[in-house]
């Protein structure tokens, strides 16, 4: 135990201690909110130094008129189409729309001419605006006021709530629920594949450099690569935690630079008595609240670390397993692609079931599976998740880091040692039967 955890040592220490280490976990959380700070002004910059777009409008039923906006505005004419086309061709319109006779019922034909390619905004505008305006017309043929449609529509908010067996009710918000679910699972997904990458490409260095056959005189290659997994879990953990520290801080700065509140003062401040009664009157804000306190923090924050480190550990094994096979990167593809397959599908499927359906069986199969289930239950664990499916999954999950440990303890101990050869994965097969 002495000499991995000098191991795990060594790999913490010579990762922690670079200066790319540093850079890259403090200057990380302030890139990507830098970027899309930068999106946004340079949208607004250009939003702001775009003229008003004129198009040009040939209505031949003579039923339709758009209303303009601050970015387009619509010019009706009685010109014929091939006048409207040559309008746009000297630059004295944007876009021609072509609103031909139609059918109410069936409406087609309706096409816009331009020299550029028009953006999906101003093609989605036009349909909604003349989507309506189809209705309205449909309506008033009909012999009904649209107004009276207009009038009578209502907006409907549905309140969720979760109903436990005890009968205690939590108020939840699906978009909250999607939204931590997102997060958690893409960010296990980019750590596994990064540290993962980290401790194949460090074991195929030391086994290129030759350096391994003096580590190896001294320990076991099994604690060698026990120890270097777990090392740069540790490193890993410690840039996700500054992380963690620096994102709250840095919102905590600004909320209040901008006079805003954070959500557990907002929390706090709603245990008084006085100022729940107070907000009683601002039934969404306290609404917004009640989502706030009903989020179980412990359940998601453990979930999270646990899957964190049984995902890494699982994966970690088999890609340090990889980098003991080969003698250089080139080599690795062939067995990276088996083992990338079902990060590949637990990202796929996160988005195409877990977020859409939580409680779907194939949700649940993606979410207990070992290979599959660290990022699948992360996008299930915020919306509610029954404790023997947890307990089952994180059980496997122990299972199949146990499993793949023992396998990749099996490859390393031979293939550590093996120069000049390209093993297949029938020569992988035989090393893994191999009992001595």
């Amino acid at each position: 135990m002495d000499k991995i955890w000098l191991v795990i040592q060594r790999e913490y220490l010579s990762r922690v201690k670079k200066k790319s280490f540093l850079l890259v976990t403090l200057l990380t959380p302030l890139i990507f909110p830098a970027i899309m700070g930068i999106f946004v002004w340079i949208a607004l910059e250009e939003e702001g130094s775009q003229g008003l777009r004129i198009i040009e409008v040939v209505d031949e039923n003579k039923l339709f008129f758009l209303e303009s906006s601050e970015q387009y505005a619509f010019s009706f004419s009685e010109a014929n189409p091939e006048e409207a086309k040559k309008l746009v061709q000297n630059g004295d319109r944007y876009g021609f729309l072509h609103i031909p006779k139609m059918e109410l019922e069936s409406p087609a034909g309706i096409a816009f001419y331009g020299e550029d390619n028009p953006s999906m905004n101003l093609i989605g505008y036009l349909e909604n605006n003349l989507r309506k305006k189809i209705e309205e017309q449909r309506l008033f043929e009909s012999g009904i006021d649209p107004k009276i449609i207009n009038d009578v529509r209502t907006k409907v908010s549905i309140k969720s709530i979760t109903l436990d067996e005890e009968g205690k009710e939590t108020v939840n918000d699906a978009l909250v629920n999607y939204a931590i679910g997102f997060v958690a699972g893409i960010l296990i997904y980019f750590f596994i594949f990064i540290y993962g990458n980290q401790i194949m490409q460090g074991v195929i260095e030391e086994k290129s450099s030759r350096i391994i056959e003096i580590l190896v005189s001294s320990l076991k290659p099994f604690q060698l690569m026990l120890g270097k997994i777990i090392g740069i879990a540790g490193v890993g953990l410690t840039q996700l935690l500054i992380w963690i520290v620096l994102i709250g801080t840095l919102t905590t700065v600004v909320t209040g630079f901008l006079g805003m509140q954070m959500p557990q003062q907002q929390a706090m401040e709603l245990a008084n008595p006085e100022l729940a009664q107070s907000m009683a009157g601002s039934s969404e804000a306290g609404e917004i609240l009640q989502v706030i306190a009903g989020i179980n923090y412990f359940q998601i924050v453990f979930s999270f670390v646990f899957y964190f480190l049984g995902g890494y550990l699982l994966y970690g094994a088999l890609f340090a397993a990889i980098g003991s096979a080969v003698d250089a990167p080139s080599d690795a593809q062939q067995f990276m692609f088996p083992v990338t397959i079902p990060l590949i599908v637990a990202y796929m499927g996160l988005f195409v079931f877990v977020l859409n359906d939580p409680d779907s069986t194939t949700s649940f199969w993606l979410s207990v599976f070992p290979l599959t289930s660290p990022i699948a239950m992360m996008g299930r664990v915020s919306y509610g998740v029954p404790v023997w499916e947890l307990v089952l999954s994180m059980g496997l999950l122990i299972l199949g880091f146990l499993g793949t440990t023992w396998m990749a303890g099996k490859i390393y101990r031979i293939g550590i040692l093996m120069h000049g050869t390209k093993p297949s994965y029938k020569t992988l097969w035989k090393w893994i039967r191999t009992n001595n």
